[in-house]
C-alpha cells in the first residue's frame, strides 16, 4: 500500500517554557523538516512554550499552522494571534476530534503529561482501526528513552502485542521521522 501525501502534521508538545535550550532548538528543526517537506502544523494554538517557538518557527518560514483550542483552557493559555488559522472548541475532547480530523500524522515532542495523553488517544485509536494514520515521538536528547522502554518492556510482558508497538514510531531526528511518516504502512 503506497503511503498518501503528508499535508499536515499534528504535533503536541508543551505549552510551558522547558529548562532545556536544546528543546527549543529541536523544536525548530522540525518544524523546518516539515517546511522542506511542504507539511503544514497542526497544534494547541498556544502562544507559549515550545508550542509558541513551533509555531512561531513554522509561520517564520512560510508554513501554514492551525491552531485549535478549547475554550476550557483559554483562562489559562494565550492563544498565537498571528496563526494562518485558529479554531476554538468548547472542550478538550473535542480537541482532539478535531486536531485527528485535520492531521495525516501525529508527533509527540517533549512536553508533560497532556502531551502523553494526546498522543497515546490517537495510538489507542489506531489500535482499534479509527485510523491509520502514523504515530510517533521525536525523541530528542534521549527524553522519550524511558518511554520506548516501557513500550519494549509491555511486548515483553505480553501486554501490548509486537504489531501494538509498531504504531509508535520512534527517530531522534525530524527528517527521519517525516521520512518514516512518508513510506508509513500500518501494521494493524
Amino acid at each position: 500500500m503506497e503511503a498518501e501525501q503528508m499535508n499536515y502534521v499534528c504535533v503536541y508538545c508543551g505549552s510551558s517554557s522547558s529548562s532545556g535550550e536544546q528543546y527549543d532548538r529541536a523544536v525548530k528543526e522540525f518544524a523546518e523538516a516539515c517546511l522542506a517537506q511542504d507539511i503544514g502544523l497542526v497544534y494547541g494554538g498556544a502562544n507559549s512554550g515550545t508550542m509558541g517557538t513551533l509555531a512561531d518557527t513554522m509561520l517564520a518560514g512560510g508554513g501554514e499552522v492551525i491552531g485549535v483550542i478549547p475554550e476550557t483552557i483559554l483562562e489559562r493559555e494565550t492563544p498565537h494571534q498571528s496563526l494562518t488559522r485558529l479554531e476554538q472548541t468548547e472542550t478538550k475532547e473535542d480537541r482532539k476530534e478535531r486536531m485527528t480530523e485535520l492531521a495525516d500524522g501525529f508527533v509527540a515532542l517533549p512536553g508533560g503529561l497532556g502531551t502523553q495523553e494526546e498522543l497515546f488517544t490517537v495510538v489507542g485509536q489506531a489500535k482499534h482501526g479509527l485510523h491509520g494514520k502514523p504515530c510517533g515521538y521525536l525523541n530528542v536528547a534521549g527524553y522519550y528513552d524511558s518511554m520506548v522502554e516501557f513500550l519494549d518492556h509491555a511486548v515483553e510482558e505480553g501486554f501490548v502485542s509486537s504489531a501494538q508497538r509498531e504504531l509508535v514510531l520512534v527517530e531522534s531526528d525530524p527528517h527521519a521521522l517525516l521520512d518514516r511518516f512518508g513510506t508509513y504502512d500500518p501494521p494493524i
